[in-house]
């Protein structure tokens, strides 16, 4: 599948192209609307503008003002600041600064592995969502950081991430949480949503030297797509990609 040119963006990698293929696929769908986008977490806007050069208006939320200052100042290379509105806070704080149904789109990459608590944080997602509207959610793979640190030789601290229940290992860990695919899942359709996709994300690419990854670049982003939807490998992606709809 090949990039869209009313999703002009950065070139398509293994860390984006199988998210961008789903977001790509809700928006040919909805074609003709002007779409109300929530990004949670969106720091400088990779994928916020890009979908505000596609004619759709989007909120970032996000805890940094650097990178908030760097998403303003990239949607106004772009062109599209009046589409791209910016507003500091966290994630554990998003059920205060939406309006409850008043968003078509949300993102939530890469959020609930470090919110104090993913419950409310989705409760606040969904609720943030018209009936219909769709959410894209990124998180950490557990699978994928047990063999990352199995394969560098970190047995200790690979056997305390597969035992843990929340997929840590210990208090030194960077992340609150990892989560497997049916975790994931029933995470969002607890919130009231309707999981229609799951995919890994890098599946490979961490796993590969890097003179392969760098060497062979359309290949990684093409095998990457092929396997993303298919368990086994699928589950031992680093991210795992669940998009998911608030019944109409």
């Amino acid at each position: 599948m090949e990039q869209t040119p009313n999703l002009a963006g950065p070139p398509l990698t293994p860390r984006t192209a199988v998210v961008w293929s789903v977001l790509r696929a809700e928006l040919d769908r909805r074609s003709t609307a002007e779409l109300t986008v929530l990004d949670v977490g969106g720091g400088t806007g990779g994928f916020a503008v890009p979908l505000a050069q596609a004619g759709h208006r989007v909120t970032v939320v996000d805890a940094s003002p650097d990178a908030l200052a760097a998403l303003s100042r990239r949607a106004a290379e772009a062109g599209v600041a009046d589409r791209v509105r910016a507003v500091q806070g966290d994630g554990d704080a998003l059920a205060g600064l939406v309006e409850p149904a008043s968003v078509d789109l949300v993102l939530c990459h890469a959020v609930l592995e470090v919110v104090d608590d993913p419950v409310p944080v989705v409760a606040a997602l969904a609720g943030a969502l018209r009936p219909g509207g769709a959410a894209s959610v990124l998180v950490a793979g557990r699978s994928a950081a047990v063999l990352g640190r199995a394969m560098n030789g970190h047995l200790d601290v690979a056997a305390a991430l597969a035992a843990d229940p929340d997929g840590t290992a210990g208090p030194r860990d960077t992340l609150r949480r990892r989560f497997d695919a049916e975790g994931a899942a029933a995470l969002l359709t607890a919130a009231g949503l309707t999981v229609e996709e799951i995919h890994g994300v890098r599946v490979l690419a961490d796993l590969l030297p890097a003179a392969v990854a760098d060497g062979q670049p359309a290949a990684l982003v093409e095998l990457e797509r092929t396997l993303a939807a298919r368990p086994p490998w699928r589950d031992v992606a680093a991210q795992l990609h669940l998009f998911a709809r608030r019944p109409a």
